[in-house]
């Protein structure tokens, strides 16, 4: 369907009123423009028992479902054909012009509501890190004394204790004193979670709780005998394997930040930054697909680092000793994940432009006026089928730039999408020879394609 069709079937559909905002009348605002009747539908059909200020976590959150909601119902309603003015029926240009402004006026503040739910929850998560890290200290404990009920306490229960709670009082202290909590060396520039930075965390932590333990035994160590006995147990010889993934896991995330950066500055990939992070970003790409790179690399560290607290739980006087074939299926997951970060994104491209011709019209040259349709791929990159960022892709004919209408359809939107765009040639193209850019909201641009304006 092209745009103009689309416009003349938002525009054809359903009684048009004289009393709306302007002096145009709407399909279903009676006085109110077609998002605050939307908006207002979606209120009254939900709650209003929980607060939607907006200041509070709680808020922000039910804020944020009520701005979703309006917004698909008003992209329901110009999908089915309700709500254009009636003064625009006639112009499907202008139908579709209006339809999409109104969308991405509505886009923007569900953004908005977005932008404020996701600082809400870094909040959250930086008031509750404090009960998460003193309640695994007061688990530990509590199992720590359930074990010693038959073996007794001894000082490696001690040591293990006060390592957990000298970590938890420094990780502690960084969550307060820095504005974005314990998530934030974890979180990537794009505002999502980092699946290298959490597997090299994950590695980290355990290594510094072990490196304070042996420390706190051998302040407790009653004589230079005891203290050479536990110096042995840092050798390298029995370390190597745990030291080589830590190693291994580390210039993985240095690495994926590296490549990450030189191929966004070089156009060979698009990133889009997410409204928050969750936890799902550690096992799927940046649109919210499940991705086998980073899922094979989480789900093996996450063993790895099993089997390591396992050994050492079981020899609390050394290093774990990793066998070297774990290492080397380490390493092999490394390198799996660097090369699908290295294979993930493109640039946009674009193939072809052809004149976009409806059912039942005539073929020929492409004038101003004309729906062109451009064909490609990478129009819409992953992270940015929010319909807000669907409506930064531009357009670049000549010198002018044309904005990509939102065109809904029942469920999502059939303009723009990620290997078709469909836009209007505007009247300030000049007649003859003509060139044809796409920018995405990525800020990527693709090479220039030809086209021919014919007078």
């Amino acid at each position: 369907m092209s745009v103009d069709a689309a416009g003349r079937q938002a525009g054809q559909h359903g009684p048009y009123e004289q009393h709306g905002q302007h002096g145009q009348g709407t399909a279903g605002g009676h006085g109110r423009s077609a998002t605050a009747a939307a908006a207002g539908r979606a209120t009254e059909a939900g709650t209003r028992t929980e607060c939607d200020c907006g200041d509070c976590p709680r808020g922000a959150r039910t804020g944020h479902r009520q701005a979703v909601a309006a917004f698909l119902a008003l992209r329901e309603d110009f999908a089915a054909g309700r709500g254009v003015p009636y003064g625009l029926a006639h112009s499907a240009g202008a139908a579709r012009q209006w339809i999409s402004d109104e969308l991405a006026q509505s886009a923007r503040a569900v953004a908005e509501r977005a932008a404020a739910a996701g600082r809400a929850r870094g909040e959250a998560v930086r008031r509750r890190t404090p009960l998460v890290l003193w309640g695994a200290v007061g688990a530990l404990l509590v199992v720590q004394s359930l074990t010693a009920i038959g073996a007794g306490w001894t000082d490696s229960r001690t040591a293990a204790l006060a390592a957990a709670v000298v970590l938890a009082a420094l990780l502690t202290a960084a969550a307060r004193w820095h504005h974005g909590g314990l998530l934030a060396p974890v979180t990537g520039p794009d505002n999502r979670l980092s699946t290298s930075r959490a597997v090299a965390t994950a590695w980290l932590l355990p290594v510094v709780w072990a490196v304070l333990m042996f420390a706190a035994r051998l302040a407790l160590a009653p004589d230079a005998a005891e203290r050479r006995r536990l110096l042995a147990g840092l050798d390298l010889s029995r370390g190597a394997g745990l030291l080589t993934v830590v190693a291994l896991a580390c210039a993985a995330t240095v690495a994926a930040a590296r490549l990450a950066s030189v191929r966004i500055r070089t156009g060979r990939q698009q990133k889009v930054p997410a409204e928050y992070p969750r936890a799902g970003d550690l096992l799927t790409d940046d649109a919210g697909r499940g991705s086998f790179a980073d899922a094979q690399y989480v789900l093996l560290n996450a063993v790895a680092v099993v089997f390591a607290a396992v050994r050492l739980a079981a020899e609390p006087d050394r290093l774990p000793d990793l066998p070297w074939g774990l290492v080397v299926l380490a390493a092999v997951s490394a390198v799996t994940y660097l090369a699908g970060k290295y294979a993930e994104g493109a640039r946009p491209v674009v193939l072809s432009v052809v004149r976009a011709r409806e059912i039942g019209g005539l073929d020929g040259p492409v004038r101003t006026g004309d729906d062109i349709e451009i064909r490609g791929s990478g129009f819409v990159p992953p992270g940015a089928q929010p319909p807000h960022r669907l409506a930064r892709t531009v357009v670049r004919i000549g010198t002018v730039d044309v904005h990509v209408p939102l065109v809904p359809v029942p469920g999502g939107f059939a303009n723009p999408s990620d290997g078709v765009l469909v836009v209007p040639v505007p009247a300030d193209v000049e007649p003859g020879r003509a060139e044809v850019r796409v920018i995405t909201a990525a800020g990527a641009e693709s090479a220039a394609y030809p086209l021919f304006v014919q007078e």
